[in-house]
């Protein structure tokens, strides 16, 4: 999630927003303060910032279930169309997945409960007008509340539902043909979505719709990639043929490397051949875009959090480290040298060699 910063730790997960939220807030508050001027501004940007604080603490709802099965939530980060709380990973066993997948939208219908016990009213002839400022503001939360718990259990991915619907569907078949779907279901929502968007002129639900199509798409292939993972080891994956840098290198020898060659990564090695760390692409054109002297060592923008596995390590584990944002993984001999290393990229090529 690049974009976005973060505004500090709850319940041991990053709390992060996306700036893109902001154009939401801006463009919220300038709507209302055309309609009604000030006061409308003020209560519809309170509004939207109330229902976020809703959308967080859905969010920690299935952060919360996931603890309990041992499952962290590095971080949660706000969007404009909602909240994503990234897992180190989903449940596999279907009891458990139900469980992570329902606690949100039960969030969302506890949150409604307390509103209506505190005051909120919600007439039938409500639920046909969801965005109307005739309803007081208790009463708005708590209709937009039940809606996201009700929305959130369409069973399509990316949605809740989608997921309890794979659940239920791995125990007649598979994971992978589960996912797949429930993955198809998704997209089929995305275009209805995406449909009624484009006849009502709506761009909020042709965004929903894009998000939720490649999210379908990325959990599907995702599943399949750790499906043949689970057979693959690090050997079957690593690079062995790379330039490596020494420690004495300087940032222009790093740059010369990228030119000639079409590495992305490039591991320091001290004499003994064990990995120092990695000089990545991206960290060198911003060190260059600083205006850093050619001179400067290599190791100055160095990525030393490299995970480092052995040749028979499990390639789902190498992928649950990549998942984490390390640019590679070392793969490494017992006696500290380094043979290989392991991208994405590389990772994904490796998929579509094997037929996937």
């Amino acid at each position: 999630m690049t974009w976005s910063f973060t505004l500090g730790r709850l319940l041991g997960s990053e709390l992060r927003v996306h700036v893109t939220f902001f154009l939401l807030l801006a463009w919220v508050g300038f709507a209302a303060y055309s309609d009604g001027g000030l006061a409308a501004a003020i209560e519809n940007v309170v509004f939207v910032l109330a229902l976020f604080a809703c959308v967080v603490a859905h969010e920690f709802g299935h952060a919360l279930m996931a603890r309990r099965y041992g499952i962290l939530t590095p971080d949660i980060t706000l969007l404009p169309i909602g909240g994503l709380a990234r897992l180190e990973r989903m449940p596999e066993k279907p009891l458990q997945e139900v469980m992570v997948a329902l606690a949100g939208p039960a969030v969302n219908v506890v949150i409604w409960a307390v509103l209506m016990i505190i005051g909120a009213g919600m007439p039938l002839e409500a639920l046909a007008r969801i965005d109307s400022t005739d309803l007081d503001f208790l009463s708005r939360l708590a209709l937009v509340n039940l809606f996201l718990a009700v929305f959130n259990m369409i069973p399509a991915f990316p949605m809740d539902g989608g997921r309890v619907f794979r659940a239920l569907l791995c125990l007649t078949m598979d994971r992978v043909t589960a996912t797949r779907t429930a993955a198809f279901a998704g997209q089929f929502v995305a275009f209805l979505l995406g449909f009624a968007g484009l006849s009502s002129g709506n761009p909020v639900l042709v965004l929903i719709a894009l998000f939720v199509f490649i999210a379908a798409n990325a959990e599907s292939q995702d599943v399949a990639m750790r499906a043949v993972a689970r057979r693959l080891l690090a050997r079957d994956a690593m690079i062995t043929s790379f330039e490596a840098l020494s420690p004495q290198d300087s940032l222009n020898t790093a740059a010369q490397a990228v030119i000639h060659t079409t590495q992305h990564e490039f591991p320091v090695l001290d004499g003994t051949g064990a990995l120092l760390g990695f000089v990545t692409r991206a960290r060198l054109f911003a060190a260059l875009a600083g205006d850093h002297p050619l001179s400067d060592p290599a190791t100055s923008i160095m990525d030393e959090d490299i995970p480092q596995v052995r040749l028979t390590t499990g390639l789902e584990t190498v992928l649950d480290a990549l998942h984490k944002g390390a640019p590679a993984v070392a793969v490494c001999a017992e006696s500290g040298q380094m043979l290989g290393y392991i991208t994405r990229e590389n990772v994904g090529e490796l998929m579509v060699i094997r037929g996937r």
